[in-house]
């Protein structure tokens, strides 16, 4: 797996300042709101479930007893059912895309933004990028839906800024396909084209989302993950209308 760990930032234009408020907003809502994942009724009521979207309607159940493994052998736990959503349910689109499901979760999404996020917000600026990056997320949420129109996955609430984010990874490698990406391969550190680290990234989503319709379900939305993908990369050019391309010489580079 390449994991990334920083870019090319030579030809930064001021201070990523939305998406530096988009981190903190993500972190606020989980540490907050969400109680560190503690507040499953928050959490359940503000996620966006498939089957309320297709609907229209809020959709309440009860709770239900299942049968976990600890140290200490079986335990039953009490599994929240759906929340009252005190929104109109199709807000929960959005809502959705600023809560995780863990820490792990979130670390792992904002670290992603904030390597690749900066550079968006440096082409699009501010307000633009804001939008894109919303868009995607929406965009994201209701390809989520459109593959659980029915069955368990019809019920089960949706969150994460997975798909935003994966907005805007389709746009960096609509606009910086070589632009220097430094990433770790085999606890080796090297560099490689954005093409690279992105595509391979990309190609994981398919090969995982693949294994889902073979029945591995890993409770990642890779559908969300591809969809936004494909809306950043459709999208961003006609984001970039009346913007100037940044221009970079990968001959001399700077590195955060």
């Amino acid at each position: 797996m390449v994991f990334p760990i920083g870019d090319d930032n030579s030809d930064q234009q001021g201070f990523p300042v939305v998406n530096i408020l988009l981190i903190v907003a993500n972190a606020l809502v989980f540490f907050l709101l969400q109680g560190m994942g503690e507040n499953l009724n928050f959490t359940f009521a503000f996620s966006a479930v498939p089957a309320e979207i297709i609907s229209g309607r809020d959709i309440v159940t009860e709770g239900r007893e299942v049968e976990v493994m600890s140290a200490e052998g079986p335990v039953r736990i009490t599994i929240p059912g759906l929340q009252p959503t005190p929104i109109p349910v199709y807000l929960t689109i959005l809502t959705s895309i600023f809560m995780h499901g863990g820490i792990a979760h979130l670390l792992g999404n904002m670290w992603f933004l904030w390597i690749f996020g900066d550079n968006i917000e440096n082409s699009l600026g501010r307000l633009r990028y804001l939008l894109f990056y919303l868009l995607c997320g929406i965009l994201a949420s209701l390809a989520h839906v459109a593959l659980n129109t029915s069955g368990a996955g019809s019920m089960t609430p949706s969150l994460g800024a997975s798909g935003a984010i994966s907005g805007v990874m389709g746009a960096y490698l609509v606009l910086h396909p070589l632009r220097r990406v430094t990433v770790i391969v085999m606890r080796v550190v090297t560099e490689v084209p954005g093409y690279v680290a992105v595509g391979i990234w990309f190609l994981f989503q398919i090969i995982s989302s693949l294994g889902m319709l073979g029945g591995m379900d890993t409770g990642v939305a890779y559908g969300a993950h591809i969809g936004g993908f494909i809306a950043g990369a459709g999208l961003i050019k006609l984001f970039m209308i009346g913007q100037k391309p940044a221009s970079v010489s990968y001959s001399h580079r700077r590195w955060f």
